[in-house]
């Protein structure tokens, strides 16, 4: 393996890859951190520390890749294509996590630049994460068809079997940029995030339905999760997935399939994910099917949601008509989540959505 490049000189960074490693490989912090020390090429944990202290210090001079992630984190297209031209092979050096400057430029200039000077659009990290699947995960069509006429592969999985580009982009509910990332896997919450209600029909109740999950989570931000094969967790996850998206028509299906309307499998149940993303009609859909407007349920990372309401979520992700929507549904705008001991108020304040803080408030009279 290529020895990784230090790109960062604070070591609270390193702490939380560190951590990172800890929590997606289930082994002990130390563990991880001398893996992580490792991959930089240095023999214990404490040897990395004192790098990147040299760094951050100006002990050690910065290497031609800091600089160069620096000139990608400012977009600074001049001093990127200077360094490229003294340094050839930085299209091919690894960073941390096996971040590449490719992986890490946002910029579409950058990006373009990096291509042409021979840059691998399909080379991913340490999870297999390529700039294809971050065009997926930030909905983001001008990347992916940048990537997609550099080449770039749409059958790559990362962060387990299944995670290719198009299933990053559903995890989250997007629509803008799926029609260019292709159909694969063609499982069921993959049908029902597209909406393809042919393929759903196909699907119910084969041993394709519940294949290649081993997807689950974009980051380690979010908890450790075993999906298994069980026929209702993958109805119940697909309907999940057709209501983040707000595929309407899919969820109607998918519960007449038998899926629970008010199931929780991974992290939200169809109405929190409805009411994070702004569903509206989504939301009225599941409500009519019986959801439970106050049903208490997790979502996120372990610290964000336990106990939580689709009301608590659509009040912190400024989402003014679900509020509207959820409250005349009949949504109690004094439900404490079981996390923070906050009410939807107190969300709302906290997402910076003043505006939907006072319409809540106007119901609390």
């Amino acid at each position: 393996m290529d020895v990784e490049q230090p790109f960062h000189t604070d070591v609270a960074y390193y702490e939380s890859r560190a951590e990172g490693i800890a929590t997606t490989g289930g082994v002990l912090l130390a563990e991880a951190q001398l893996d992580l020390a490792r991959r930089h090429g240095h023999a214990s944990w404490d040897e990395l520390v004192r790098r990147v202290e040299a760094l951050r210090t100006g002990a050690e001079p910065p290497t031609p890749f800091l600089l160069a992630y620096r000139a990608v984190e400012d977009d600074d297209l001049d001093a990127l294509r200077e360094l490229l031209d003294a340094h050839p092979d930085l299209v091919r050096v690894r960073g941390t996590n096996g971040n590449d400057l490719l992986g890490m430029a946002n910029d579409l200039r950058l990006v373009q630049l990096l291509l042409d000077r021979g840059a691998d659009p399909n080379r991913g990290n340490d999870y297999g994460w390529t700039k294809l699947h971050q065009a997926g995960y930030a909905n983001r069509r001008d990347l992916a068809e940048t990537m997609l006429a550099a080449g770039g592969r749409l059958d790559v999985s990362a962060r387990g079997d299944g995670g290719t580009p198009l299933v990053c982009a559903l995890f989250w509910g997007h629509r803008e940029v799926v029609d260019l990332l292709g159909t694969a896997p063609g499982n069921l919450r993959v049908a029902a995030g597209l909406g393809d209600l042919d393929l759903i029909t196909a699907l119910a109740g084969r041993p394709q339905a519940g294949a290649h999950r081993g997807f689950y989570r974009p980051h380690g931000g979010f908890p450790a999760w075993t999906p298994s094969d069980h026929p209702q967790e993958v109805l119940d996850e697909g309907l999940v997935w057709a209501a983040k998206a707000g595929r309407d028509e899919a969820v109607e299906a998918l519960v007449s399939l038998g899926a629970d309307v008010d199931a929780d499998p991974y992290r939200g149940t169809a109405l929190t994910w409805a009411a994070a993303k702004g569903r509206v009609s989504t939301i009225r859909t599941l409500v009519r099917l019986g959801a439970n407007v106050n049903r208490l349920a997790t979502f996120g990372g372990p610290d964000h949601g336990e106990g939580v309401t689709a009301l608590h979520l659509a009040a912190q992700s400024g989402r003014l008509e679900a509020v509207e929507t959820l409250l005349e549904l009949g949504a109690d705008p004094t439900v404490k989540d079981a996390q923070h001991g906050g009410d939807p108020v107190g969300w709302a304040e906290f997402g910076g959505h003043d505006d939907v803080a006072a319409l809540i408030k106007t119901t609390q009279v």
